[in-house]
């Protein structure tokens, strides 16, 4: 056996030791490891569970000197290759030290990271199992340039701060190669603030999670699966979204539907929620956000791991699984993304390294008073990098066809939802938030030009804040969608009133169509119009039983037939009777009743209209494509209009009657001859009357309404009806 040097003389100082003790190591990889303040050979290990520690070779056993607090010291010559042995008295085990490796990430890492451009930012920080100097263990790197001090901890190691400080590359990061550790593990940053006591952090980068309300990270299994989508995703990157038909399915994963008391699974998700909304007509599952959220009265709005799928539903690769089985069947999958806010939790990114890094410091700036959350600082470099990168990571790792950006208008205006003084102009003096708007459109810039081709990006963005889906070059944000919020508050407010005072509010009807063509439009029916307070969709109209449905059917019809894509939250298809709560299954048994039945129906046969003519979605954002017939039937309620399509392609027109009375309407038409009543919502199919035009009408009447042909037609009481004509063009 090899001889061991004196100590202290030759080996540790005192306050080296006491600060390994204290765990107020500041230079991890200059105290341990084999070089021991440089002195190659001299060997320091700590392990506070350990009485005896020997440093194993390929041709020695070197027992290494115990200087007290678990600390161990020796020469151990120009061993380069090593692993070290610790027992307590009645056990050993072995192990490798992490402390004889060299750094993984490499300068170029480092300088994009500090240049706020690494596109791949989840490639580079976090936590990744890998064979490092060909030894097997995870490597983990982190972003906290303000701290004094950070170490990996976890079950691994007793969850001690002191067993495995990280070494510090520059450019705010740290970084470690742990030996050993592999998938699954659970762990935490350490992190010891300049100022005060130390404290545990959640992986802002973490790929996987323990389920809430446990808040650990896990190293990710980030072994790639079989996708089985290609021949989807060949097709989406041909395809023209806004001449496509989308109609959007919007989910909350955890209460659409519920197995032995509990939320689905992602993989049961695949089988259940993929075939009914592919029954149902729809072109695209919207999911609320799925990035780890620890509330779950969040709704996933206020995220804490936004590289991680909840693991609520199963693990990432059950969310590829879920995804992929929806890109079989036909549907595109878009997720809620939150860029805007993140909560104060205290394992998550609020005060990160002891310090307000992702947020801004002044509460004007960096604190939102009306969600209790912080406000990212889209102006650090950073933070915004860490924004970008993760709109791409869920584009490109889950081959999702979109993001829906929750929160815009929160995030352009610097006095959103704030009294006069407590926000902070912007350079100019004005309200706008440039450092937001640069960041929204970088996102989205990096979004078209990083994710896979044919992908959209949707902005809920509730204000008049112009070229919201104009391109970036062009001047505008460079979203490919916005939602229509304007119309939605305009049309909910008119059919939540008594068909008698509708003609003196016709014009919340038609004023959407004053700037339907300004932006690219989705038309939601949202989750948030079914909470809070706020009733169901069938709790909205008035009347009886049957006349809220017959409402509710008109409505569904008018809003199918009116230009923009279509999205509608989960329930409503079936005219569920009392408002979404998050903490319960949708309330499926009221298909058992016809007129609820009939409402899924109509939306199955919405659906399936609206995907096979051209007429309703090719041209949903060109004005020349829309022609009022009736506008201004203030007093009957009556609404029409024509939808067109490119040329050869069959007009559609979409005529309303929003009162209890059945009209004998003299029609305008563009074209003579046969039109067929392509759907009627008062159809008994529907649950309705079945009143109607015995299927088709004939447009051999006068000139009206600035068409030259006409057409006596029977608009049903509370019904909109599609004409379709039969004669070629």
């Amino acid at each position: 056996m090899a001889q061991v040097s004196s100590f202290p003389g030759k080996g540790i100082s005192d306050d080296d030791v006491a600060a390994i003790a204290e765990g107020r190591v500041d230079d991890p990889f200059a105290i341990f490891g084999p070089r021991h303040r440089g002195r190659a050979g001299v060997l320091v290990t700590f392990d506070a569970y350990a009485q005896t520690m020997t440093a194993v070779t390929s041709s020695d056993e070197i027992p290494l000197a115990p200087c007290g607090h678990g600390v161990f010291c020796g020469d151990i010559g120009q061993c380069e290759q090593y692993h070290l042995r610790a027992g307590d008295g009645t056990r050993s085990w072995d192990y490798d030290d992490p402390y004889r490796f060299a750094p993984v990430l490499g300068e170029m890492d480092l300088y994009l990271i500090g240049e706020g451009t690494h596109r791949r930012l989840w490639k580079a920080l976090g936590a990744h199992a890998m064979t490092h100097e060909g030894v097997a263990g995870v490597h983990f790197a982190v972003w906290a340039p303000n701290a004094q001090g950070v170490s990996v901890v976890g079950g691994f190691n007793g969850w001690d701060g002191r067993r495995a400080p990280m070494r510090h590359r520059g450019h705010g990061i740290w970084e470690i190669f742990l030996p050993g550790l592999h998938a699954g593990e659970a762990y935490k940053y350490h992190i010891r603030p300049r100022d005060g006591a130390p404290f545990l952090k959640a992986d802002p980068m973490a790929r996987a999670t323990e389920c809430p309300p446990a808040t650990a990270s896990l190293v990710a299994d980030t072994a790639d699966g079989a996708w089985t989508d290609q021949g989807w995703m060949t097709h989406r990157a041909a395809a023209n979204l806004h001449a496509e038909p989308i109609s959007i399915y919007e989910v909350n994963l955890a209460s659409w539907r519920h197995r032995d008391g509990r939320s689905l699974s992602y993989r049961e998700a695949a089988d259940e929620l993929v075939e009914y909304a592919h029954d149902m007509g729809f072109t695209h599952l919207e999911f609320m956000p799925l990035a780890e959220y620890p509330f779950g009265g969040s709704w996933g709005y206020q995220p804490t791991g936004l590289y991680a799928p909840t693991a609520r539903h199963g693990t990432a690769e059950d969310f590829r699984a879920l995804v992929d089985a929806a890109h079989n069947k036909g549907l595109g999958v878009l997720m809620d993304w939150v860029p805007a806010h993140f909560p104060n939790d205290a394992h998550g990114l609020a005060h990160f390294d002891g310090t307000p890094l992702y947020e801004h410091a002044d509460p004007r700036e960096g604190f939102h008073p009306d969600w209790n959350t912080h406000i990212y600082n889209f102006g650090r470099t950073e933070v915004r990098n860490f924004l970008t990168a993760n709109a791409i990571y869920w584009l490109r790792e889950f081959h999702l066809d979109g993001l829906r950006v929750d929160a815009v208008a929160s995030m352009l205006y610097r006095d959103y939802s704030r009294e006069h003084d407590a926000w902070v102009p912007n350079r100019d003096g004005g309200r706008e938030n440039y450092e937001a708007i640069d960041f929204l459109r970088e996102m989205n810039t990096l979004a078209y030009g990083e994710g896979p081709d044919g992908l959209m990006t949707v902005a809920e963005e509730s204000t008049a804040w112009p070229g919201v889906t104009t391109p970036v070059h062009a001047g505008g944000l460079g979203f490919g969608f916005k939602w229509n919020m304007g119309w939605m508050n305009d049309t909910l407010r008119y059919m939540e009133k008594d068909p008698v005072y509708r003609r003196h509010d016709h014009g919340l009807m038609t004023f959407g169509l004053a700037y339907a063509f300004s932006e690219n439009f989705v038309l939601p029916i949202s989750h948030d119009e079914v909470v809070h307070g706020k009733g169901s969709m069938l709790q909205k109209m008035p009347g009886d039983t049957a006349a809220k449905l017959a409402n509710l059917r008109a409505y569904y019809g008018f809003m199918w037939g009116h230009p923009g894509k279509k999205l509608l939250f989960m329930g409503c298809e079936f005219a569920q009777g009392h408002e979404w709560n998050h903490d319960e299954a949708l309330d499926w048994g009221v298909l058992a009743a016809p007129g609820h039945a009939g409402v899924q129906t109509l939306v199955r046969d919405l659906n399936t209209l609206y995907r096979a003519t051209p007429a309703l979605y090719q041209r949903e954002s060109d004005s020349a494509a829309f022609t009022w017939i009736d506008r201004d039937a203030y007093a009957e309620s009556v609404l029409s209009w024509i939808r067109w399509g490119h040329a050869g392609e069959k007009p559609v027109v979409v005529v309303c009657n929003f009162t209890p009375v059945e009209r004998h309407w003299t029609l305008g038409l563009p074209l003579g001859g046969a039109w067929r009543e392509a759907l009627n919502t008062d159809a008994d199919r529907y649950g309705g009357s079945n009143r109607g035009n015995m299927g088709s009408v004939r447009a051999d009447g006068p000139p009206q309404s600035g068409q030259n042909h006409s057409a006596r037609v029977t608009l049903p009481p509370l019904s909109t009806l599609f004409l379709i004509s039969e004669d070629d063009q």
